[in-house]
């Protein structure tokens, strides 16, 4: 059995019995799922702000962070299989 690189690890999808698990309410499975899609919800919440000289700064904006969070939560939730 071959073990898998860290590029292979980051696409690992969560597993069936996860999802399902998350869709039932079970709160361990919902929390991995969304640790699971944290980079990406954090990718996605990425600002750009200007600074008083003009400069851009970019940084996570917290407001969409637990906006997408609360989303994700529950499509999980409404998911049916």
């Amino acid at each position: 059995m071959s073990k898998k690189s860290e590029k292979d690890k980051a696409f690992d999808l969560p597993s069936f019995q996860m999802i399902k698990a998350a869709s039932n309410g079970d709160i361990e499975a919902i929390n991995a799922v969304l640790k699971h899609y944290e980079g990406y919800i954090a990718t996605l919440s990425v600002r750009k702000l200007y600074d008083e000289n003009g400069q851009a700064h970019y940084c996570v904006d917290e407001t969409l962070r637990r906006r997408l969070e609360t989303k994700l939560i529950t499509k999980i939730l409404d998911f049916k299989i």
